[in-house]
C-alpha cells in the first residue's frame, strides 16, 4: 500500500484523535487514539524512530546521544521539505477496515531489516480482534509523529511524555483543528 496522505483531527465531542491515510489507489484507513493511547504512543514512536533512523545504510551513530541527534537532523530537513498545506483529500473509493474507524486499544511497533517501521494498530472487543499492518518508511513515521504532537497541543492535551519540536511554533495558524501531510 503506498500512502499518499495522512491527516490527524481532534473530535471535541468524542475527545479522541482521528487518524486518517488514504493511499495512492483510493483505500482510506481510520483510527480512534484515546488521550491515554495518544500519550503512550507518541514517546515509543519517538524512541523508535531515532533507532531506525540510526539503523539506515551508511549510519554510523553507535550511542545514544548520536543516535538521537541523528534523528533530530533527520526531522529537521523532513519538516523542512514537507507538504503540511495541501488539504487532506477525503475521497476515499475504499474503507478496507469499515465504515466505522478502528479504535485502537493496542499498537506494535517492529523494526524491518529493510529499514522501514511496522506498525501494527489493533482493536479488541472481546473475543474480536481487528488490526490493521502499516509499513512506513522513516519520513512517514516523522510526518506522524509531528501531526500528531501538533494536534494534541490543539487538543489542549498535556504532553509531558513528548518533546516539541522546533517547527511546531510555527505550525498552520488556521482555526481548523485538523492537519494533514502529503507525501
Amino acid at each position: 500500500m503506498k500512502i499518499h496522505q495522512l491527516s490527524i483531527s481532534h473530535d471535541e465531542i468524542q475527545d479522541r484523535l482521528l487518524v486518517r491515510l488514504n493511499t495512492q489507489t483510493a483505500h482510506e484507513f481510520r483510527f480512534w487514539l484515546t488521550r491515554r493511547m495518544a500519550l503512550r504512543l507518541l514517546p515509543a514512536m519517538d524512541q523508535t524512530l531515532t533507532r531506525l533512523e540510526a539503523a539506515q545504510p551508511g549510519v554510523a551513530a553507535s550511542d545514544h546521544n548520536a543516535q538521537q541527534i541523528l534523528a533530530d537532523i533527520k526531522r529537521d530537513a523532513f519538516l523542512k521539505n514537507a507538504d503540511f498545506e495541501t488539504p487532506y483529500a477525503a475521497k476515499a473509493e475504499q474503507l478496507p477496515l469499515g465504515p466505522e474507524p478502528l479504535l485502537v486499544t493496542d499498537v506494535q511497533l517492529t523494526l524491518q531489516s529493510h529499514g522501514n517501521l511496522e506498525v501494527i494498530f489493533r482493536q479488541k472487543k472481546g473475543e474480536d480482534i481487528q488490526s490493521c499492518h502499516l509499513n512506513l518508511q522513516a519520513q512517514l513515521v516523522h510526518g506522524l509523529i509531528h501531526l500528531l504532537r501538533e494536534t494534541m497541543a490543539k487538543a489542549e492535551w498535556n504532553m509531558v511524555a513528548s518533546k516539541p519540536t522546533p517547527s511546531s511554533e510555527q505550525g498552520p495558524t488556521s482555526a481548523s483543528n485538523s492537519t494533514a501531510y502529503k507525501h
